[in-house]
């Protein structure tokens, strides 16, 4: 078996897929900072399974310290990568862009720096739907225009795969650009929309609800979304930008009807303006994932809220 890097790998995603790569019996090297973007104790608490595991090792440390990146390869063969680490959200974006920048744009290019220097074999990238912007046709396929993000979080994304294009160019890096689509599910960040809106809910507190709700995503379980990784993981190209969706939407108002079924209880709705950097929908057109990755989303979404709604709530019954 392969060693496997993970950057992000105490975040939502990233510690799942740890999970599945020890599960597979592969070594895994993790790399986090413990970014207060959330509270880290949290991150914390999601790596607990791997931590116990004797085949996972944990590094913390900063994408942006060229020398801390480097220090991972350090007496190690790591042979693919998967980089998740990211400042994460398109509203926080807009307040601190710079930020965005430094750890999305350069600590991308510090681990591709190092991913050529040590002979890494499969490079696939943690891109995001945001990088489509307002998008009139639906759905989206890879090959649609994206020269127009409209949040600093979606640039630094697009600015991501241009450089990942660059690296596979110059060094023949086989790499790999997946462009999730709204994940959720268990670990899921507490400020997305399905954790905000199912705290809200099971509290009985207003529920911040931006725009008038009609707005649609193509939301998509986090047992899809890595087996998706896994797969590119397995299946290196030398240069692809791949959606991985649930190619389903649903307007987020029905969203917050579900849930409230779910709990049992109403929501308290409290609407706001809608924000820049809000996209009207998200829609993936998933042909490309099937084609070459054997991708194939099995988590309807009142599944995979019911599934969410379980967690949360036995997560509140152990704090």
């Amino acid at each position: 078996m392969s060693t496997v890097l993970v950057t992000g790998n105490a975040g939502f995603i990233g510690s799942h897929l740890v999970e599945r790569l020890l599960d597979q019996g592969h070594e895994v090297v993790g790399f986090d900072n413990f970014d207060p973007f959330y509270d880290p104790a949290v991150k914390r608490r999601n790596l607990a399974t791997a931590l116990a595991h004797p085949r996972f090792a944990f590094i913390e440390g900063d994408l942006r310290r060229r020398d801390q990146v480097e220090a991972l390869f350090a007496g190690r063969r790591i042979d693919r990568i998967f980089h998740g680490a990211a400042r994460a959200g398109v509203r926080p974006s807009l307040k601190d862009p710079l930020l965005y920048e430094e750890v999305n744009v350069r600590g991308t290019l510090h681990l591709l720096e190092a991913a050529v220097r040590h002979g890494v074999t499969n490079f696939v990238f943690a891109s995001s739907s945001s990088v489509y912007g307002e998008q009139k046709k639906v759905p989206f396929a890879e090959t649609d225009p994206v020269d127009g993000p409209i949040s600093p979080y979606a640039a630094t994304k697009k600015a991501g795969e241009l450089m990942c294009y660059t690296y596979h160019h110059l060094y023949g890096l086989p790499m790999t650009c997946l462009r999730f689509f709204t994940v959720y599910g268990p670990r899921q960040r507490p400020e997305m929309a399905i954790h905000a809106f199912t705290r809200a809910i099971v509290r009985g507190e207003p529920l911040s609800l931006y725009g008038d709700g009609s707005a649609r995503r193509d939301f998509t379980y986090i047992d899809d979304i890595v087996a998706g990784v896994l797969a590119a993981l397995d299946r290196p190209h030398p240069y692809e930008i791949i959606n991985l969706g649930e190619s389903e939407t649903i307007e987020v108002r029905e969203v917050i009807a579900r849930l409230e079924q779910i709990v049992g209880k109403p929501a308290v709705v409290r609407t706001l303006p809608a924000e820049p950097g809000d996209v009207p929908v998200t829609y993936a057109d998933v042909r490309k994932a099937r084609a070459l990755l054997g991708y194939v989303p099995s988590t309807p979404v009142d599944v995979g809220l019911k599934h969410f709604v379980e967690w949360y709530r036995s997560v509140q019954a152990g704090s």
